[in-house]
């Protein structure tokens, strides 16, 4: 998993609070910790991704943070 190419949101702080999801070879994705970067790692399916993005970006959430 450290060869893939992680990425973190734009709006993560400088304090590492944040996740970060790489694609990967076989077509998941893979999202860890961005605060340990060796521990463990969740994959899911691109469909599975995507309907969370689309959640994420419908509000559908922001009663967790608020």
């Amino acid at each position: 998993m450290h060869a893939l190419h992680w990425q973190k949101s734009r709006r993560s702080n400088p304090s590492g609070n944040c996740v970060e999801l790489a694609r990967l070879p076989e077509g998941g994705i893979a999202v860890r910790n961005s605060r340990d970067p060796g521990g463990p790692v969740l994959v899911y399916t691109l469909d599975e991704v995507a309907a969370f993005i689309a959640g994420a970006r419908d509000g559908d959430f922001d009663d967790l943070i608020h």
